[in-house]
């Protein structure tokens, strides 16, 4: 595997100079399911794919921005920073753009596809979804090289790592003319708001980060633990809530029941495709089952199906609900994300840091998940080429710019406590823990008013977020017909 020596002096002090001129002409954003078409104006900037080498190949940034429609418009955009890693911008705004209608009134929104997603030379592989739910390191191994091979024809995959991501970030800054920015990040997306942040702290007016990931962090080796966390903390809501429990005696039994279950035997289930509506067979596993448990404690709506969903397959052997979620889960998955992209990052940012106890593996393997997302990651990493990384990027980041963070209080991928440790060098920092919730804190009531007021303010001084505080989780599912009246 070749490992891309660290620029000791930082990657920002290698790359050449600004571009003069991105030029933007009048553009439509289309939602991925076209349910939402935005009005922008849209361009692409030509940076160096290896900023070490400016006269090598180079690739076209994907820029849009949605100008504000107030004419005396505030002079320092928002730049909404996408996650997974391997989302793209664009794709992102337009799935969550009436969030920001209250910010977009005076400001201009600006959407960067990073490097690698969308249109910025996006490093996309069709990947086997069957091979890879068998989850062999073969399967891993065969994807990642064959991933590989496609991508070589267009980019060297090593350079598409963070580091390099907040240089074009700050290009297009330049190149739009602003002096200063405000940055909204969700979960991965907080990595490189705060990234930019710690390069770029003249450059940064405000920022939100959504589901924290603390720059110290090496994400995904303990994930399974925080995942299984999460989905105690939901099936103890149902039992603590006197119409679920009624309707669902003991969801904590149903669940490992059905686990132990599906570890003996998969269930053979015959669903209607969530896409084409014809008849999909799915040989469904304990894996499927966890990636339905993953995804469906993402957000409090649809946690709360999970009680139900777990009912019928395991005292009624309806599976049907639970292989239903897990195609869609899928589909919906399955053009979204970059994976080229992703693994670059991964790679380069996380992996190689794993430490990884055996006590650690041994309570990882008595999770929903196990070992088989750490043991997966690691697989691909070991075919995928390592990029360029800033010597001081898991450091601790101490800055005085005024930071919103947001956390669930049932993020299964981000804890709250992620929040609280990043927000230990933030001088003028207010983290916001909103009860019951899941990753990602968009669609909570009031949440897109505080951010107006966040970012019209750029303090966080008197910034009343009580109104987070009394908003209560969607009620759980006693039928498919929805919760109890």
């Amino acid at each position: 595997m070749r490992l891309i020596v660290l620029i000791a002096a930082g990657l920002a002090a290698a790359s050449p100079a600004f571009p003069s001129e991105l030029v933007l002409s009048r553009c439509r954003l289309e939602h991925p399911n076209h349910l939402l078409s935005i009005e922008a104006e849209c361009g692409t900037l030509s940076v160096a794919e290896n900023p070490a080498k400016p006269q090598g190949r180079h690739i076209a940034l994907n820029v849009a921005r949605v100008p504000a429609i107030n004419r005396r418009k505030q002079p320092d955009p928002l730049f909404v920073l996408a996650g997974g890693p391997g989302m793209a911008a664009t794709s992102f705004y337009t799935s969550i753009a009436p969030v920001f209608a209250r910010i977009h009134r005076d400001r201009d929104i600006v959407l960067v596809d990073q490097r690698g997603t969308g249109r910025s030379n996006g490093l996309y592989c069709k990947m086997d979804d069957d091979a890879l739910w068998r989850a062999t390191d073969a399967a891993w191994d065969a994807q990642t090289r064959a991933c590989l091979a496609t991508l070589s024809q267009h980019a060297d995959v090593a350079f598409y790592t963070t580091s390099l991501a907040v240089s074009d970030l700050d290009r297009v800054r330049a190149a739009l003319g602003y002096s200063v920015v405000n940055l909204y990040g969700v979960s991965y997306g907080t990595r490189v708001a705060q990234h930019y942040l710690r390069r770029y702290p003249s450059h940064t007016r405000a920022v939100a980060l959504d589901g924290v990931v603390p720059p110290e962090s090496a994400v995904g080796a303990l994930l399974a633990l925080d995942a299984e966390r999460a989905l105690a903390q939901i099936l103890a809501r149902c039992t603590a809530d006197a119409l679920c429990h009624a309707r669902f005696a003991d969801p904590v039994g149903d669940y490992r029941a059905l686990r132990a279950a599906l570890a003996s035997r998969p269930v053979d289930v015959t669903v209607a495709d969530p896409t084409s509506a014809e008849p999909h067979k799915l040989s469904f596993t304990a894996l499927h089952l966890a990636a339905v448990l993953r995804l469906d404690s993402y957000t409090a709506e649809q946690a709360a199906l999970l009680p139900l969903s777990l009912s019928a397959a395991h005292r009624d052997g309806n599976y049907a609900p639970l292989a239903a979620q897990f195609l869609l889960i899928d589909r919906s998955y399955e053009n979204a994300l970059a994976y080229g992209m992703h693994n670059s990052v991964v790679c380069t940012e996380d992996v190689p840091f794993y430490r990884v106890s055996a006590e650690e593996r041994a309570q990882l393997a008595a999770t929903y998940l196990g070992t088989a997302q750490l043991d997966g990651l690691r697989a691909v990493c070991a075919a995928w080429p390592r990029g360029p990384m800033d010597p001081d990027f898991h450091a601790p980041l101490a800055a005085t710019t005024p930071v919103l963070l947001l956390s669930g209080g049932n993020d299964p991928v981000t804890p709250a406590a992620d929040a609280l440790q990043a927000a230990r060098g933030l001088s003028h920092a207010l983290s916001v823990v909103i009860p019951g919730a899941g990753h990602g804190q968009l669609a909570a009531p009031c949440v897109d008013r505080l951010l107006a007021r966040f970012f019209e303010a750029g303090s966080v001084r008197g910034l009343d977020a009580s109104c987070t505080q009394r908003d209560t989780p969607l009620p759980f599912f006693t039928s498919f017909a929805g919760p109890p009246p």
